[in-house]
């Protein structure tokens, strides 16, 4: 009865354990919105970032006002005043992107070698697509690497890929979003041995959607995971049955990434400010962006697919 205890005790201090101590705002307002007569007049939002040198990058999801998304390019000195150029730098040019365009990029960089994850969305089937370049502006179009409705588990659309920055017993991983049968977004993983050709590494996915709780109805990768000493750590968005969104975390084995070790309870970050909560889509924090600055992490997110919020995390160790 004594070792029951005890394990129970164990079990219990590892499910509170978080590896993150904090997220909170650098900026009450909005760090890019939309331009008026701009290629991204109705929303600015879900970008994906990265640090060159001093100036800090955004590759953001622009939309007009017939609802086509391009990518945009923004930069800034300081990491919170931002200035857009006034072109995008990634455009729907395929048929598996035109109609809709292309969405809410993510970046990783492997090799000198910057990947982007994207939504390629032709109004018929969002699909997730991968391009690479060594220039953030010159892309090649690797295509669609999880197409709608082939998987094992996700019957509809693809979305969201965030790739683990090294391999991992001989192979690239990334976790994505799926649509399962029961019509929830859920996040499944998938592996590459080359980053070209992708497929499912489970039968099921991995981070299930919660009755009840902030992520009952969408389970979906944030930016691309960083490796800590306890595991792959993973920004995650989830929403509730009134399709709030708000930000969660999950920790993989670092010699498994199909492995669990834990997942948030309760969220980290959640719409509060008047931006975040009236938009295009009410009530949405959704944390796309992230990148190291000193000893803390900057998170650049989406308010209410309109505006790009950025946020500080810190680990707890």
């Amino acid at each position: 009865m004594l070792k029951q205890l005890v394990a129970l005790s164990i079990c219990t201090a590892l499910s509170q354990q978080t590896p993150i101590r904090e997220i909170k705002r650098v900026s009450d307002k909005p760090v890019l919105c939309p331009r008026a007569g701009c290629f991204d007049s109705k929303g600015a939002f879900n970008p994906a970032a990265v640090r060159i040198g001093k100036k800090t990058i955004l590759l953001y999801r622009a939309q007009d006002d017939a609802g086509v998304s391009r990518i945009g390019w923004a930069e800034s000195s300081d990491g919170v005043k931002f200035e857009a150029a006034p072109n995008p730098i990634f455009d729907a040019t395929t048929e598996y992107e035109k109609g809709g365009g292309v969405e809410d990029p993510r970046l990783q960089k492997i090799g000198g070698i910057y990947y982007l994850t994207y939504t390629g969305y032709n109004k018929t089937d969002a699909q997730l697509c991968l391009a690479k370049s060594t220039d953030l502006k010159n892309w090649e179009r690797i295509g669609i690497i999880m197409p709608a409705g082939k998987g094992k588990w996700n019957v509809r659309w693809t979305k969201s890929g965030a790739i683990v920055p090294e391999k991992i017993n001989g192979k690239y991983w990334m976790y994505y979003m799926g649509d399962a049968s029961d019509a929830t977004d859920q996040m499944g993983i998938a592996s590459s041995p080359d980053m070209v050709h992708w497929q499912d590494a489970t039968d099921r996915p991995i981070l299930a959607r919660r009755p009840g709780m902030f992520d009952a109805k969408v389970v979906e990768p944030g930016p691309a995971p960083i490796l800590t000493p306890e595991g792959i750590l993973l920004i995650y968005n989830g929403a509730d049955d009134k399709l709030a969104y708000r930000t969660g975390w999950a920790l993989f084995d670092r010699k498994d990434p199909t492995h669990v070790l834990r997942r948030a309870e309760q969220p980290l970050f959640q719409p509060d400010l008047q931006w975040e909560k009236e938009g295009q889509v009410p009530n949405v924090v959704f944390v796309e962006g992230m990148i190291k600055d000193g000893q803390k992490y900057l998170l650049y997110y989406g308010g209410a697919d309109a505006n790009v919020g950025v946020a500080e995390m810190r680990l707890s160790k």
